[in-house]
């Protein structure tokens, strides 16, 4: 469950590697690696041919059961028949960074990212400036000027646990301190590297006074989780639950609800709660990387409609934020459908 309706859901698709070989990219398309706009290559329609002509798009770090990327790039390839490679599906924010980084010039080098916003801004030289058909509908606090990167799709910080194991639901970071979790909770990554990680500490020290300027009471309470053995360095992925190792995780919601769904049928009954403590909502970045070997595929996915038949959206993961909004705003823990 590594790496996230709330805003607006105008994205890039995602991240990405090839996985095979290593020969250079130097016959791209040199007029789209140029493009800041489907304008500059004269439409839409230019935009798609030169994009089917290429063939590929690659993306890394992402999981199928993270916001519904699974059945979004499967409706890409289908409606394109563009092969979609999908590196490190578990990886993090700083592997995207390290890929982009190490792999320049390859032809499995990522053409584009989803990224945590802890690991945007400071890496904006990496990403190419591309405005898509809606850039004028997303708030300006929610992109960067020059067409770097924009947010597109968020969530809030959630508990998630399998109700076969745990008798009493946690409702709030200070539950999770509770010995009858010890040895059971675990993060989708470490908090250096992941943004959800990251996430999870910035939640828990604004559950424990601290603000969005002050993170180290999170670093403290989970220090102190794990001094208590509560808190273990297990990732939590499907497997790690299945297997018993972890039995609590914090996650975004949306992913929560995901694993929810991908442990149906098996011996794990997973539940989610946003906590009455800690309430933090982020968004991911989407981004182009200015060295992709794919320019026309990465532009042609970053210029996407979120309302097309050929993109399944990510509301289903979201629909109860909204619906239980109410909850929030009374800072009451609520319970999301699984």
């Amino acid at each position: 469950m590594n790496r996230r309706t709330v805003g607006l859901v105008v994205g890039v698709l995602a991240l990405g590697l090839a996985v095979a070989g290593c020969s250079s990219s130097s016959s791209k398309n040199t007029k789209a690696a140029s493009a800041k706009s489907a304008a500059d290559l004269g439409g839409m329609d230019q935009l798609v041919a030169a994009a089917k002509k290429e063939g590929t798009l690659n993306v890394i770090t992402l999981p199928r059961t993270w916001a519904n990327y699974g059945a979004i790039m499967d409706g890409f390839t289908a409606k394109y028949g563009i092969k979609i490679t999908d590196a490190n599906p578990d990886g993090t924010s700083a592997d995207e960074i390290t890929a982009i980084k190490s792999l320049k010039g390859q032809s499995r080098a990522p053409d584009v990212v989803d990224i945590g916003p802890a690991f945007t801004t400071v890496n904006k030289n990496l990403f190419a400036p591309y405005k898509v058909a809606t850039w004028n509908d997303i708030p300006d606090s929610q992109k960067d000027a020059d067409g770097a990167f924009y947010q597109d799709y968020g969530g809030y910080v959630s508990i998630g646990y399998d109700a076969n194991r745990i008798k009493t639901p946690p409702t709030s970071f200070a539950d999770l301190k509770n010995p009858e979790y010890k040895g059971l909770i675990g993060l989708q990554g470490n908090p250096t590297q992941a943004g959800a990680g990251f996430a999870a500490v910035y939640a828990a020290s604004l559950a424990n006074g601290g603000s969005l300027d002050d993170i180290k009471p999170g670093i403290d309470y989970f220090g102190a989780l794990k001094q208590s053995g509560n808190y273990i360095t297990v990732a939590a992925t499907k497997a790690s639950v299945e297997s018993g190792q972890v039995g609590v995780t914090i996650d975004w919601d949306y992913n929560q609800v995901a694993f929810a769904s991908a442990l149906k049928g098996s011996k794990v009954d997973w539940k989610v709660v946003v906590p009455k403590d800690g309430l933090y909502a982020s968004y991911y970045n989407q981004a182009i990387s200015a060295t992709a070997p794919h320019p026309a595929d990465q532009r042609k996915v970053a210029s996407r409609e979120p309302t097309s038949t050929d993109f399944p959206c990510r509301a289903g993961y979201l629909r109860e934020k909204s619906r239980n909004a109410a909850a929030l705003a009374t800072k009451k823990p609520f319970i999301i459908d699984t």
